[in-house]
């Protein structure tokens, strides 16, 4: 396998993996509350339809990624929507939720790190 289509499919699957593993805190508030750092956090029913909806699209994209690994290259556009706006946005809702103290900054870090090791090849994609 050519060296650049096996980093496209370890980005797709790290991708895939990676949002499908967020899927559960989505589902499970009390789980995502405690993966922050809230203690008692228990949401109302607008966040919960809000984080339904939001789990429902990421279970999407994790099913996206997985469709897009079938044909490597021709489908690399899609790590470009991945990158941006997509984690690019989680991102800023991270640096949000810690600059308002919302969440420790500390709770935070396996999220940045996170979105740093899904995708970290996919800057180069055009390239190909």
């Amino acid at each position: 396998m050519n060296k650049k289509i096996f980093w496209l499919r370890v980005s797709y699957w790290a991708g895939a993996i990676c949002d499908g593993f967020m899927v559960i805190p989505m589902l499970f508030p009390k789980i995502g509350g405690a993966m922050l750092g809230l203690d008692n956090f228990n949401p109302g029913v607008e966040y919960k339809y809000a984080m339904y909806v939001g789990a429902s699209l990421m279970t999407g994209w994790t099913f996206l990624l997985v469709w897009a690994d079938r044909k490597p290259v021709e489908r690399r556009g899609v790590l470009l929507l991945t990158v941006f706006p997509v984690l690019v946005g989680l991102l800023i809702s991270g640096i949000y939720a810690v600059v308002v103290k919302y969440v420790a900054f500390e709770n935070m870090i396996p999220t940045y790190i996170g979105t740093r090791v899904n995708h970290s090849e996919s800057l180069w994609i055009v390239k190909i």
